[in-house]
């Protein structure tokens, strides 16, 4: 029988979503205040407890509270009794932490080759123009063995071929010099933002993100992004594109399986769509329709559904919907667009009711066993085993120490890569240049000497030969006599 993760319930009917149905994504929705964040500390423990390995951004700081028991009062006992949760029990999560800042958790790190030129265009949000320059840069580096590690091996990679872009010309296309220079302005608006320690080695490895505890249960990976989405929420939504890209890639397929592999929370996801270019929103709709056959679910947070593109939108299986507010013509399209994402239910006017959502409460629908949605349901959602809210620094550290990751991604490493090889390019050329240049002042110099040789085979040296036109040019001009008394004053001595 498949796996079941139970989200919630009113009463009389439950919500649960189908183990084998996780992998078709889903969607958490709602204004600010009503209760995403508890919604999916649910969701994760309930993946975590069924053996799935879960990764999630923290973006305000509350999510690390997975890593310790909750704890039961009245209200708490209260829902569980509405909702008719059987076996209920307070209890921690096995939790990794992760900061791309290397603060709060474990370092994540990739390299600029596996961000690719793709990716890396919308990070710096070139034009056409210059994100073809970049993907020559790329090639350049590729045709030439050059490994893209960091931010100053692209630095020179782009370095290297504005100085050569006549010979690179004929094969890599035109690369403008002002093109060079504005990729070269963002990556130091990057390097302010915090990126350099985002691009280096050690790089993340995947299986690192799909581990399970020694019960089965499956380890919560929670990224904190607080300081990121403040910094750099360009470079926050560019990773979880990268990260969604490489499971892609890496992972192989599964078929039907009774539940997933890994699941994904990407919070604030308009971020990941916000000014992206079309051919990026189409490889991210591919990816999102595609990844499922890797056994990869993916869930977005978001406060409004208007912020999800429409093909990505559709291919949501699980919904769950807080309260939004009507206010506005635009707060009034999101809830139309909202209920209208949702199966039909005679009993529940959906468009009406999610603007009278209390803080808890949701609408929620999810895929049957066959696939097929269920009908809407009003839905209180079930409180968490673990804590709501954050750790403290001294309960943070205590789990860090305990990682089976410590140490692995602590300390950041800088092989040989495309920088030290183009700077041993730079000087070989530079010493090459500087040998031509000494060989040629040799060749001229030679030339003379020989020249000279040449003329002293004569009748007279050329000592001589100067000697007697300085002494015509005198005697032409005081006398002949007095030329005669200089002479022998001022070089007889030297003509004897």
């Amino acid at each position: 029988m498949s796996t079941e993760i139970l989200i919630g319930g009113n009463g009389k009917n439950q919500v649960k979503l189908a183990g084998r149905m996780a992998n078709r994504h889903g969607l958490i929705a709602g204004a600010t205040g009503t209760g995403k964040t508890v919604t999916l500390q649910v969701f994760a423990e309930g993946f975590s407890r069924a053996g799935v390995p879960v990764f999630m951004a923290d973006v305000k700081g509350d999510l690390s509270g997975l890593a310790q028991s909750g704890t039961l009062n009245d209200k708490i006992q209260s829902r569980i009794d509405t909702i008719g949760i059987q076996g209920y029990s307070n209890a921690a999560n096995p939790v990794l932490f992760w900061d791309l800042f290397g603060k709060l958790g474990h370092p994540i790190r990739t390299t600029i080759s596996d961000m690719g030129p793709l990716l890396l265009s919308n990070l710096l949000e070139l034009n056409d123009t210059q994100t073809g320059v970049l993907y020559s840069a790329f090639a350049v580096a590729d045709d030439n063995g050059l490994l893209l590690l960091d931010l100053k091996d692209l630095r020179s990679m782009l370095n290297y071929v504005s100085e050569h872009a006549k010979e690179l010309g004929s094969q890599y296309g035109n690369i403008a010099s002002a093109s060079v220079g504005a990729i070269q302005r963002g990556l130091l608006v990057l390097e302010e933002q915090g990126a350099e320690h985002f691009f280096g080695e050690p790089a993340l490895k995947l299986e690192d993100l799909m581990i399970t505890d020694f019960s089965g249960h499956g380890v919560i990976s929670v990224m904190d992004v607080t300081d990121l989405i403040s910094k750099s929420p360009r470079l926050y939504a560019t990773f979880l594109l990268w990260l969604l890209a490489e499971l892609f890639e890496q992972l192989p397929e599964v078929g039907d399986a009774d539940k997933p592999k890994l699941v994904l929370f990407f919070d604030e996801a308009h971020l990941l769509f916000d000014r992206a270019p079309q051919a990026l929103l189409d490889k991210i709709e591919q990816v999102v329709r595609l990844i499922r056959s890797k056994g990869v679910g993916v869930y977005f947070i978001s406060q409004n559904p208007l912020d999800i593109p429409s093909d990505i939108l559709g291919q949501l299986g699980a919904r769950v919907q807080h309260a939004l507010r009507a206010f506005t013509p635009k707060d009034q399209k999101a809830v139309q667009t909202a209920a209208q994402t949702f199966r039909p239910n005679p009993e529940i006017d959906t468009a009406s009711a999610i603007t009278e959502l209390g803080t808890g409460e949701a609408l929620a629908s999810t895929l049957d066993e066959k696939g097929a949605p269920t009908p809407v349901e009003r839905i209180f959602v079930c409180p968490p085993g673990s804590r709501i809210g954050p750790l403290n620094e001294v309960e943070r550290k205590e789990i860090l120490s305990r990682s089976p990751i410590r140490g692995r991604y602590d300390a950041m490493v800088d092989r040989e890569s495309a920088y030290e090889l183009l700077q041993k390019r730079v000087e070989e050329e530079s010493r090459a240049k500087a040998e031509e240049q000494a060989r040629i002042e040799a060749e001229k110099l030679q030339a003379k000497e020989e020249k000279a040789a040449q003329r002293g085979s004569g009748r007279q040296t050329i000592t001589e030969a100067i000697f007697k036109s300085v002494a015509r040019s005198v005697s032409s001009s005081i006398g002949q006599q007095i030329g005669r008394q200089i002479i022998r004053g001022v070089l007889g001595s030297l003509l004897k």
